[in-house]
């Protein structure tokens, strides 16, 4: 199991899908964290199978104020801030680029890519006080292929990305570590409501055959969280069934 013993860990879209397991995997491997969504009862129960590790609190990541107040309340809460996952975000939905109005274009890039980049500065102090830290970036694959239909969110996520390795450039003399992790499709509550469904077979288009489960891409950010990744900073670690690698020969029912 990875080793976090001692770490206090932000997770931000705590309250299900891969937060929630991300801040599962970082108790259970040693670290108190401080889940963070704008779902509160959902955050609450959360943190509240956690134990004493575990603490919530109500966060927009869109606001400057909503951050400080998060780092605040983590120090306050458990004496310092080790690690940061910036999880949050949403999908926008499905549109064709000339289907996707202004308005939504900017509110999908307000959460998913400059609600990563106020989570990084709101950090910065409190880690340089403890000498180092880590920052992990969930993107997307769609952070590094071109997706169809996804305007907004691929250009989050491809944000994200390049934010992503500026932080690991400008912070490694601090100590800061900065990674971004690319999930694939994954069975969430987000991908279950269009009809996402598990089991081998389930998801011809990806090399493995089947979509991911939280929890895979939480052990992704454990690693990238703690000093099994000493020397790692600004890499993106693609946990995608191999779907970004290339085209798929898996057989399918039309292409047996």
């Amino acid at each position: 199991m990875t080793e976090l013993r001692g770490r206090t860990v932000i997770v931000t879209g705590g309250a299900r899908g891969i937060g929630a397991a991300a801040a599962r995997t970082a108790v259970a491997s040693g670290a108190r964290v401080l889940l963070t969504d704008v779902r509160e009862d959902e955050g609450r129960a959360a943190a509240g199978e956690l134990g004493e590790s575990a603490r919530f609190v109500r966060h927009d990541v869109t606001s400057e104020d909503d951050w400080r107040r998060a780092v605040d309340f983590a120090v306050t809460a458990f004496g310092r801030v080790d690690g940061l996952v910036n999880n949050a975000g949403i999908s926008g939905g499905s549109h064709f680029l000339e289907e996707q109005s202004p308005e939504a274009f900017r509110h999908v890039l307000d959460v998913d890519l400059t609600g990563v980049f106020l989570g990084m500065r709101a950090v910065i102090p409190a880690m340089r006080e403890n000498g180092g830290g880590s920052i992990v970036n969930v993107s997307s694959a769609a952070g590094l292929i071109g997706l169809a239909r996804t305007a907004a969110y691929g250009a989050a996520k491809w944000g994200v990305r390049g934010l992503t390795k500026l932080g690991a450039v400008e912070l490694a003399a601090d100590r800061i570590r900065v990674n971004s992790v690319h999930p694939g499709m994954i069975h969430t509550p987000m991908t279950a409501h269009v009809g996402i469904e598990r089991g081998e077979g389930k998801y011809p288009n990806t090399p493995m055959g089947r979509v991911g489960e939280p929890r895979e891409i939480a052990r992704a950010i454990a690693f990238l969280l703690s000093d099994a990744a000493s020397y790692v900073t600004g890499a993106e670690l693609a946990v995608d069934g191999g779907w970004t690698t290339g085209p798929t020969i898996r057989p399918t029912e039309e292409n047996p």
